[in-house]
């Protein structure tokens, strides 16, 4: 019974004070009456503004049961799992593209990563609605899940994902008429192939493609808005390697034996790579250090402590750019213009070696010969003065010149060209020449070791300068 009663008194409560709402509200009306009234006798430009239903009541759509955007676009009565005009001529879908960054190019995964604002036009006419202003209505996320969207996908894409920062990136504009526009922030990761036999003095051209998934040309009809001014770029765009030269829209239909034809839309970006990184990086050390392999040949040969490390410390440091370089590139089956340098480069770093090597075995032999030819030689006792013979040219056969240039290169002592005089002179002398076995003379055994290195003073550079007069004029 005390339950009972505790009801009908709450019932009589609740039923007071609905009866008591509408009169407060009128009461409320009265008072903004006449305030209204009361600024009507200040100044009357206010009066058709205070007065008009709109300011007088302002209404709160979604408030009203009967004013929810659901209810309001009619999406419970019409099938949205279907495309609009199902049945008829092909939708049309304009796409306009707002390019936010480039973030980051690879040559090793030959890919690309682009953040974009992808915009989507068409007509639905199962989401118009009455308006009296013609006034759009804009939605997220939520209501794009419950009516019909085109179904875009990024061909040779490897990863890309919507913004969800702080929420959903995502906007949904309704228009009375029917137009509807659908806008999404996305980053795509996408393949781009890449042609690097002229790195690091190429230019790139990389595409990110557009297409629907499941709609034929049959179905949807896929096509930049406004053609070329579809794409829209931030002048802020930048990258550490590249520098953007242009941007271009094509359109173009792809089949699948399978499934048919479809609209695909490209979006073409071409990449001038910035080559002064890789001059300092690269092109220099390497001009460096061939150079610096140049320096052996001004070095006394008999001098194998010098010439030898400074040799191999040229071919390791080539050998460490080289696999710097190789090191942050993909594994190409052609060869790139920096391998030509490089190579190039580490062949006249190797060749100096070998250039020494030739000069110290060289030398080697000829002071084996010229040993073997000063045991086989009586002794010089004899002659009276053998400096005045090697000076006089009727007797050795060597002019002033001849004695010059020789030099005093490979001889084991002080002596040496004293020595080397004496046995041509013993060997032109017939009494001497007779107690010896038959020779060819000294000449031939004589090999100038030291004229070697002088020409590979000339050569090595000027080969070296017509190679990159060569090779810059092709790269360049």
């Amino acid at each position: 019974m005390q339950v009972d009663a505790v009801l009908v008194l709450f019932c009589v409560w609740l039923a007071v004070q609905l009866e008591d709402g509408p009169v407060e509200g009128s009461q409320a009306g009265d008072l903004q009456t006449e305030q209204v009234a009361k600024r009507d006798q200040n100044g009357g430009g206010w009066r058709s503004q205070i007065r008009s239903p709109i300011y007088k009541q302002s209404p709160d759509m979604t408030k009203s049961l009967m004013t929810k955007s659901e209810q309001l676009l009619r999406i419970d009565d019409h099938d949205f799992t279907m495309r609009p005009a199902f049945g008829g001529p092909p939708i049309p879908v304009g796409v306009d593209v707002q390019v936010e960054s480039l973030d980051t190019i690879s040559e090793v995964d030959m890919d690309f990563t682009m953040t974009l604002y992808l915009r989507h036009y068409w007509k639905d006419e199962r989401l118009s609605f009455p308006s009296t202003n013609n006034q759009s209505m804009t939605f997220d996320s939520r209501l794009v899940k419950k009516i019909w969207v085109p179904d875009m996908f990024f061909v040779h894409s490897k990863r890309s994902f919507i913004h969800d920062t702080t929420t959903d990136n995502v906007m949904l504009r309704v228009y009375p008429d029917g137009n509807v526009l659908y806008s999404l922030r996305v980053t795509v990761t996408a393949m781009c192939n890449m042609d690097l036999s002229r790195f690091p003095l190429d230019t790139q051209t990389c595409s990110l493609e557009i297409e629907s998934y499941a709609y034929t040309d049959d179905d949807l009809m896929l096509s930049w808005k406004k053609g070329n001014e579809s794409l829209n770029t931030d002048d802020r765009i930048s990258l550490s390697q590249f520098l953007i030269q242009k941007f271009h829209t094509t359109t173009k239909l792809a089949f699948y034996s399978s499934t048919g034809w479809y609209n695909r839309l490209y979006i073409h970006f071409t990449l001038r790579r910035t080559f002064f990184f890789f001059l300092l990086q690269t092109y220099f050390p390497a001009t460096l250090m061939v150079m610096l392999s140049w320096v052996s040949f001004w070095i006394d040969r008999r001098a194998v402590p010098a010439r030898v490390p400074l040799g191999i410390t040229t071919v390791l440091t080539m050998s460490t750019i080289i696999t710097g370089v190789n090191a942050s590139m993909p594994r190409v089956s052609y060869i790139k213009a920096v391998d030509i340098y490089l190579w190039v480069s580490f062949v006249f770093v190797f060749l100096s070696v070998i250039e020494y090597a030739a000069v110290n075995y060289l030398s080697t032999v000829q002071e084996r010969k010229e040993r073997k030819l000063r045991e086989r030689l009586p002794c010089t006792c004899g002659i009276g003065n053998p400096d005045e013979m090697m000076i006089d040219p009727q007797i050795t056969g060597y002019g002033s010149m001849d004695i010059n240039t020789t030099g005093n290169y490979g001889m084991p002592e002080n002596g040496g060209r004293q020595e080397r005089m004496l046995a041509q002179v013993a060997l032109n002398d017939p009494q001497i020449a007779g107690q010896v076995k038959p020779s060819r003379g000294y000449v031939n055994i004589w090999i100038d070791t030291h004229a070697i290195d002088k020409y590979s003073r000339v050569v090595f550079p000027g080969a070296y300068i017509l190679f990159n007069i060569i090779y810059w004029s092709i790269y360049s």
